[in-house]
Formats: C-alpha cells, sequence, structure tokens
C-alpha cells in the first residue's frame, strides 16, 4: 500500500527521537464501514507531503485527521514511512494516552457493554452509531475498574471529564459522545447512583457552513467530461443529498413519473422525498441508458457493488481542479451550497429543514448567517461617516 518512495536529504537528518521532531499519533478506527490507520499531528507541510505519498489516503473533514487504509499496511510499515521525520505515538483506545494507563474491561462490564449493544441493534440504531457508543462507554467504564456500575454517579463523570477528557485536551465531540453514551446506558440499563437528568452536556462551537458562489458551482458541476460523474455532481446538489446518501441510492429510488427521489434510511433512519428539477432528471435518464446497472444507481468497477466514496470524493476533486476552484472545499460543501442558494432565492426555512432531513431546525438556521442577499442589505456605520 505503500508507494515507492526514498527519504529526502533533509528527513534523513531528522532525528525522530529528538524532542523537537513532529509528532503523529495514530490507532486503528472503523469509519464509514471500513478499517483505517488513523493519523492526526500538527500542520507540518513535510509530513503532509509524506502522508500524500500513501496509497488511499484521504483528509477527513469531519474527524479533522488523516485516514489511511488499514489493509496491506501494518504497524511496522506505517512507523517506517515516517522513520526520519516524526516520532510516532500509538493512540489507545481512541484516544492518545495521557498520564492515566486504562485498564482492561472487567467482566461485569463486558457483560454490560454487550447488553447495551444488543439493545441498540435490536432499537436499530446505526452500526457507526453502535460502536461510537459502546466505545465511549468503554472508555468511561475502564477508568473506574474497580466500581460496580451501579455505584458510579453525576460526580464521577465530572471527574472523569475533568481528569481524563479535559486533561488530554480531547475534542467537544468527543466529550459529547461519552456524555450520550452514558445518559443512554444509565437511562435504560441502571437505576443505581447516576442521576441522568443531572448529566450535562459540554458547550457546543458553532461553525458556519462553507458556501460555494452559483458560479463557481456552475464551473464545477460542467467540469467532468464523464457522464456518471457529472450526474453523481448534480445529484448532490441538485438535490442536497449526503455523500452516502448518493451512494446509497437504487434504481428504484428515481420516480420520473412523478419526478421525486427517495432517500431512504438516511441519517437517524429517516425516509424522505426530494423534488426532481426537469434538468435534473433527464441527467439521470441519461446516465441509466448510458450505464445499465441491475441494482445500484451508481456502480463501481466491480459489478453489484456500490461506487466507491473515495472514488466519489477523487472525482469532486478533480473537478474542482478543473473549475479552478482555490478553496480546500468537500463535497459536503454542495449539500451546505444547495441550502444557501435554496434560501437566497426566497424558500421557506421550513422547507429547507424538510429537504435537508434536519431534526432540529436550529442546523438549518445557520444558514441565514451565510446567505448573500442578507449581508448585501446591511450597511455598516463606517460609510456613514465623512471620511
Amino acid at each position: 500500500m505503500i508507494a515507492n518512495f526514498t527519504l529526502p536529504s533533509h528527513a534523513q537528518r531528522t532525528d525522530a527521537r529528538m524532542p523537537d521532531a513532529p509528532l503523529i499519533k495514530y490507532r486503528p478506527m472503523r469509519h464509514d464501514h471500513k478499517k483505517w490507520w488513523r493519523l492526526q499531528f500538527p500542520f507540518h507541510q513535510e509530513l503532509v507531503s509524506r502522508v500524500r505519498e500513501l496509497v488511499g489516503r484521504r483528509w477527513s473533514v469531519e474527524l479533522q485527521c488523516w485516514l489511511v487504509p488499514y489493509e496491506g499496511l501494518d504497524e511496522a510499515a506505517l512507523q517506517q514511512h515516517f522513520a526520519g521525520l516524526a516520532r510516532m505515538e500509538r493512540a489507545f483506545d481512541g484516544r492518545p494516552l495521557g498520564g492515566q494507563q486504562l485498564q482492561a474491561l472487567s467482566h461485569p462490564q463486558q457483560t454490560a457493554l454487550l447488553a447495551f449493544e444488543r439493545w441498540m441493534r435490536q432499537k436499530r440504531y446505526s452500526a457507526s452509531s453502535i460502536k461510537t457508543y459502546t466505545d465511549a462507554l468503554a472508555v468511561f467504564f475502564r477508568f473506574y475498574p474497580d466500581r460496580s456500575l451501579d455505584s458510579l454517579n453525576t460526580d464521577d463523570l465530572v471527574a472523569f471529564n475533568h481528569d481524563y477528557i479535559i486533561k488530554n485536551n480531547y475534542s467537544y465531540s468527543y466529550q459529547n459522545q461519552v456524555v450520550n453514551a452514558i445518559k443512554l446506558y444509565y437511562r435504560q440499563f441502571s437505576h443505581g447512583e447516576m442521576q441522568v437528568d443531572a448529566v450535562e452536556r459540554p458547550r457546543k462551537a458553532q461553525r458556519l457552513p462553507h458556501v460555494l458562489s452559483m458560479e463557481e458551482v456552475t464551473r464545477i458541476l460542467k467540469a467532468p467530461t464523464n457522464l456518471k460523474h457529472r450526474c453523481m455532481l448534480q445529484l448532490i446538489y441538485g438535490c442536497g443529498l449526503r455523500r452516502g446518501e448518493l451512494l446509497a441510492l437504487r434504481h428504484t429510488d428515481i420516480d420520473p413519473h412523478r419526478k421525486v427521489l427517495w432517500v431512504r434510511g438516511a441519517k437517524g433512519q429517516k425516509d424522505r422525498m426530494l423534488p426532481l428539477s426537469q434538468r435534473l432528471l433527464k441527467v439521470i435518464v441519461d446516465y441509466q441508458h448510458a450505464y445499465p446497472t441491475e441494482n445500484w444507481l451508481f456502480e463501481g468497477q466491480k459489478a453489484g457493488q456500490p461506487y466507491d466514496e473515495r472514488s466519489l470524493q477523487s472525482v469532486f476533486k478533480n473537478a474542482c481542479a478543473k473549475a479552478g476552484v482555490q478553496a480546500k472545499a468537500t463535497l459536503h460543501w454542495l449539500r451546505h451550497s444547495y441550502a444557501t442558494h435554496l434560501l437566497e432565492a426566497g424558500t421557506d426555512l421550513r422547507y429547507i429543514q424538510v429537504l435537508l432531513g434536519h431534526k432540529s431546525s436550529k442546523t438549518t438556521e445557520l444558514y441565514t448567517w451565510v446567505t448573500k442577499p442578507a449581508f448585501d442589505r446591511l450597511v455598516s456605520p463606517i460609510d456613514q461617516l465623512d471620511l
């Protein structure tokens, strides 16, 4: 899995054992139903260049880290790839080891986690949610190896947050995952000391969505010469789809007579129906005639298998380069742009919420902060000064 390369001369002069050498924290993980090596390090141009030499690597905006395919790349080979350039530190249970070595799960803890996992499967939680929640709960259990599960209380959670999460400078999202897992578990399985209603989530950072202009979107969507690539990108923007929603589409999800597209079992196990414009429907029909498939709307290189998400990201990246879009855009920016452009055209915010499949209107309301007409109507006080 590693491309052939030789260490550059400046890297060869770097002793990775020196304390000033850049540090890479790595661990295996599952993400989007695949196994990866997760690499995290402060921005370092030489390290980024070295990562790009690995076949199949990609940057995850969601996780804010590099992901490298696990298959065919063992730990020794991964370390060797960065030899002479960086120090390597194996992360532990999804998080780097701090000053405390967590112990293995006890038998009662394992039994509790298994029961929790079975219950989540019965409730039809997604595989990624089950993995996230059980992993987060396991770390909390291991922080208190000698305590019975029913004896743990809210004060213990506060201590865990302070002495493990905050001490190791872990993210808001990870802390929130742990809190969600603990609240869900103790609400369903325990009548002990944990007061679920008193467990508070951390304050959430509010980040605005990235939006492309209509001119940029036009250039991106016109860039691919391949009909399949053009159809995929136009569907994502034209219907505001998530990446996984596009790749999960089947031919039966297209209703040409009613001009609608069905998104089934999306985030939160929710279905939704989306309108298809006449232009978009024509692109889909032309694509189906040119690329006949039996089941999935977009198949990969292997017949009967859905299109690969990494290949889709490459399609978008190449389209951006060809279109001259300089921003480090991701595929999800097309969904953000779809919502923002609808809002700028006067579409009701509640309707946009339904189209996007947002559970909360607060999520959709973020797009009001990035609409151009709203800013164009504002007059800065400085413009009223006689300068």
